[in-house]
């Protein structure tokens, strides 16, 4: 979550005019995150997040974006949901920009991952990928492996920069995911976010999952390689096999992996990290002024690629196959 665009008195004055919600007690902007303007919104009613979608987001994907939150409430998933107004509709104006009212989820997100937390997501998210069989509309990945040779142009000539002989590194890098990338494995909805910040606890209980603003179709697999990255690493870059063994063993108590799964697994925590590599690169390079969020570091997924590379099978994350 982040603010990109200020939202005046006035304007929210206008726009709570189609919803029942009670009278504002208060509205504050939230820093965190990269892709969209998100407030605060407490009313004497209930808590609230306002969402204005920025450039970054495609209109047309944003019935996907809240079907599938409301999709997955009703299936027992945990998550907010789109706030209708007055006339039903989940999406208005608001500053120029599409804007929805999002429930409020209670729960703080983990700012020092334990392997309880690890131990914790596996089952739910699980969970979640059964629960979106049966979701009505469909959602490519726009930021899988056909997506990466894009982003790196766009970024090459200003990587070394960032590090020297970065360019060229993720050029090889690249051209080995995009001859090597699986073809046919378990695939349907998945949320391809599934950071610490997107996951909320109590406790040590988790509550439920926000930011499902990069859901999309894609490999389960994919989902799981995605958390080992955000979930298993520590501060030092240093990968815990302790975190990775708790959160694989979790989700494969709920949904087993297929052998082919877990045979691509190493393949796409690569992939994985390239994804990420790539968008905080592009980001740390095109940084908007102004923008209360700062740019993450993209480094800190170089040191992960390289620890994938080196792996040679899924025992290597603390599978017994």
């Amino acid at each position: 979550m982040a603010v990109y665009t200020e939202v005046f008195d006035e304007d929210l004055t206008d726009f709570l005019r189609h919803y029942d919600l009670g009278d504002v007690v208060s509205f504050k902007g939230i820093a965190e995150g990269v892709e969209n303007s998100n407030y605060l919104l407490q009313t004497t009613r209930d808590s609230y997040i306002l969402t204005l979608y920025e450039k970054r987001v495609e209109p047309a994907d944003l019935p996907f974006f809240l079907g599938l939150m409301r999709h997955l409430s009703e299936h027992g998933i945990t998550c907010p949901t789109p706030v209708a107004d007055r006339n039903g509709q989940d999406l208005r104006q608001l500053c120029g920009r599409p804007a929805a009212i999002i429930s409020y989820l209670e729960g703080l997100w983990p700012k020092r991952i334990q392997p309880f937390h690890c131990a914790a997501l596996g089952g739910p998210l699980a969970e979640m990928h059964l629960a979106g069989e049966g979701f009505a509309l469909q959602r490519p990945n726009s930021l899988s492996v056909a997506a990466w040779r894009p982003l790196l142009e766009a970024s090459a000539a200003d990587a070394d920069q960032v590090c020297r002989g970065l360019a060229s590194e993720l050029t090889a890098e690249l051209d080995f995911l995009e001859a090597q990338w699986p073809q046919a494995l378990p695939a349907g909805i998945v949320h391809a976010d599934l950071f610490p910040d997107n996951v909320f606890f109590r406790n040590k209980a988790l509550t439920g999952f926000i930011d499902f603003y990069f859901a999309c179709n894609d490999y389960f697999a994919y989902d799981l390689a995605i958390c080992l990255n955000a979930w298993c690493f520590e501060p030092d870059a240093s990968f815990n096999i302790t975190k990775a063994r708790l959160l694989l063993n979790a989700y494969r108590a709920v949904r087993p992996l297929s052998a082919d799964e877990l045979a691509a697994l190493p393949l796409l925590a690569r992939g994985s990290a390239m994804r990420f590599l790539l968008t905080r690169l592009y980001d740390w390079l095109n940084h908007p002024e102004g923008a209360l969020v700062r740019p993450k570091d993209p480094l800190e997924y170089q040191k992960k690629l390289r620890f994938h590379q080196a792996v040679r099978g899924p025992a290597d994350y603390g599978l017994d196959l």
